[in-house]
């Protein structure tokens, strides 16, 4: 008789989740002493090797979860964890650390530095790091290989597609092997043809770690594992 599968480990989490905004503290353009709350007791958890879409109209919380989910942000109450970490309790400095380490970022408009290679902005995660050139170079070069780009070592942002550049932020936000990438609108910039290629490579990546895909895209939605939708700050 086989043994039992062991469950998928949580890799990142929300419990409680509430955060409050005053608009005066220079997260709106003027102030007028009130606050909003964007987010309300929300609680979700994403497993390792987990495809989860996360959607909602402007104004429903969206943004806000997912600055929340990078460590960008702190929750006003609640905790959001990453492989059981707390990181709601770590200061602005400890968060960005923490990030560079365990989350890897996607971006609809890819913000890959124009004036470095593929294989340059893809190694960037790995510098801040600290690491050898050497081994810097190595895991660039693999994992452009992996979103088959290893021809385009050398080429700058300007002289790829939209789905070559988006790959190579993909590539990037691996740099690190990170717990969690989070990728916000990926496909907003690209054809529909670019765009399912890419979902098919952010699918392939999630072996091992949890994938977060926000979008308006219903389609882009239908190609996750399931779908939180937020609404007014909570998860419907």
């Amino acid at each position: 008789m086989s043994e039992p599968a062991t469950p998928p480990s949580v890799a990142v989490e929300c419990t409680g989740v509430t955060r409050v905004f005053d608009t005066d503290d220079g997260w709106f353009e003027r102030g007028d002493g009130r606050s909003v709350t964007a987010l309300e007791d929300v609680s979700i958890s994403v497993s390792e090797g987990e495809v989860v879409g996360v959607a909602g109209p402007s104004g429903s919380g969206k943004s806000t979860l997912l600055h929340l989910l990078a460590g960008l942000d702190s929750p006003t109450a609640g905790a959001v964890r990453i492989r059981s970490r707390d990181i709601a309790t770590l200061g602005r400095r400890q968060r960005a650390q923490f990030r560079l380490a365990h989350v890897g970022l996607v971006f609809q408009r890819f913000h890959l530095l124009p004036a470095l290679t593929a294989r340059e902005n893809v190694a960037l995660p790995l510098v801040a790091q600290g690491q050898a050139k050497g081994t810097r170079q190595e895991r660039a070069e693999d994992l452009l290989n992996r979103v088959g780009l290893g021809d385009r070592l050398t080429h700058r942002p300007g002289s790829l597609s939209g789905g070559e550049q988006q790959r190579v932020a993909i590539a990037r936000a691996l740099a690190a092997d990170p717990a969690v990438v989070i990728a916000d609108e990926p496909t907003g910039e690209l054809d529909r043809q670019t765009g399912e290629a890419v979902l098919d490579l952010l699918t392939e990546v999630s072996d091992g770690r949890a994938v977060i895909v926000a979008s308006h895209d219903e389609y882009t939605l239908s190609r996750t594992d399931r779908v939180l939708r937020l609404r007014d700050g909570r998860v419907e």
